[in-house]
């Protein structure tokens, strides 16, 4: 055989592939007829631990709210007797505020045990009885969120937590509607109940709620997933094309109309400074490098030492902080009462003394014009006296008496 005839034959021939399986032997569930996804409840007749029971007891606990002791005493008996059908014992501890469950010698099932935690823990949550019992089943689960340190500033914190919930509740309600999950916001947790992707969708949401991008954007997000899924024709298509994609914008807001006055307000008063000191801020030097940083500003705490604010009481601050509000409050309406009264008052009349002995400028003899009008004006006085001739005659004159023919 030539080297040709060789490389021939190495090339035509496939590399040998390593068998991993080779000593595996076939097991029960490898079979394509069986749903490896399906819910299948637990039976104790049918599914029997070997031995008959477990091994060792397993036990959880945990705390509640003192606020929640009222209502878990009234529901107690519930939750006793939904456990008793899987043989799960449980306490309700009113003195150290805690709840716990354990196993016993007749369960069966080695799971119900985290479902019986999971209970109690949706239960301290302040989660309805009837809703938490639901966590038992094997379609349900559940999954606790916690939120509170995800934001630092506690303002924001209770901003993005009501963002959540929504006006009425109305966004918890969508991501419910869309996600076929049971959620709760209460304090620092957020609780969830529903299937294993719902929970999943979930969490995304309120992660991102808390990182201050909108539930409204998942919301969408998810209505036109939703959509998409009714079709069989996209079932294995990527959907990507078809999502929206929202990219963050730092948008300037429209600042309100009393703040855009005052700023006007204030430029104007800067430009009357600005020229006047105009030769000061030409002849001014500049600053001189100091390599000492500049004085720490006062802290509000300091403030109130210097004030004497510091060792009031809290009573005694609102009153104070009422009066200075009160004296501004007057002040202002004195200001404005002001304004308004100007509009009121008459203009300053400036007269102008003129020599009478000079002529004007057009070469009239003023003396002479003056004295002229004051001859015209006491010549209608007298007119204006004698008005006999305007005015009919009141004697009445006697009538001619006929005499007889």
């Amino acid at each position: 055989m030539s080297d040709n005839e060789e490389g021939v034959a190495s090339a035509t021939s496939e590399p040998k592939r390593k068998n991993h399986n080779k000593y595996r032997r076939d097991k029960p569930w490898d079979n394509e007829n069986i749903n490896h996804w399906e819910n299948q409840p637990w039976d104790n007749e049918k599914d029997n631990l070997k031995g008959g029971s477990l091994l060792e007891e397993s036990s959880f606990a945990t705390l509640f709210p003192k606020y929640r002791e009222k209502y878990l005493r009234e529901v107690w008996p519930l939750v006793t007797r939904a456990l008793d059908k899987f043989f799960v014992k449980c306490e309700l501890n009113l003195v150290e505020g805690s709840m716990s469950v354990g196993t016993t010698r007749k369960t069966s099932d080695p799971y119900i045990i985290l479902k019986a935690r999971d209970l109690i823990k949706l239960l301290a949550r302040s989660i309805p009885c009837a809703q938490a019992l639901k966590v038992l089943k094997d379609d349900v689960q559940c999954d606790i969120i916690k939120i509170g340190g995800l934001v630092r500033n506690k303002e924001r914190f209770v901003k993005r937590r009501q963002r959540l919930i929504g006006p009425d509740g109305a966004t918890l309600k969508a991501l419910e509607l869309l996600t076929e999950c049971y959620i709760l916001v209460q304090g620092n947790t957020v609780s969830a109940m529903g299937g294993f992707k719902g929970l999943k969708q979930v969490r995304q949401v309120v992660v991102e709620c808390m990182k201050n991008i909108h539930p409204v954007y998942n919301i969408k997000r998810f209505m036109i997933m939703k959509e998409l899924a009714k079709d069989p024709k996209l079932a294995n298509e990527d959907w990507s094309r078809f999502l929206p994609t929202f990219k963050k914008k730092n948008v300037q807001r429209k600042k309100p109309m009393q703040a855009v006055i005052e700023k006007e307000k204030a430029k104007k008063n800067a430009s009357t400074t600005s020229s006047n000191n105009e030769e000061e801020t030409q002849t001014k030097k500049k600053k001189v490098y100091t390599p000492f940083p500049p004085a720490q500003t006062p802290s509000k705490i300091d403030l109130q030492l210097d004030s004497g604010e510091y060792f009031l009481s809290e009573r005694e601050r609102k009153a104070r902080k009422l009066a200075e509000k009160q004296n501004k409050s007057i002040q202002k309406s004195i200001e404005r009462r002001e304004e308004r009264d100007k509009v009121f008052e008459a203009p300053s009349a400036v007269v102008k003394k003129v020599d009478a002995k000079k002529d004007d400028s057009s070469g009239i003899d003023l003396e002479a014009l003056k004295g002229k009008f004051q001859k015209a004006g006491v010549k209608r006085k007298t007119d204006a006296g004698d008005i006999t001739e305007y005015v009919a005659s009141t004697k009445k004159k006697k009538k001619k008496s006929k005499k007889s023919t």
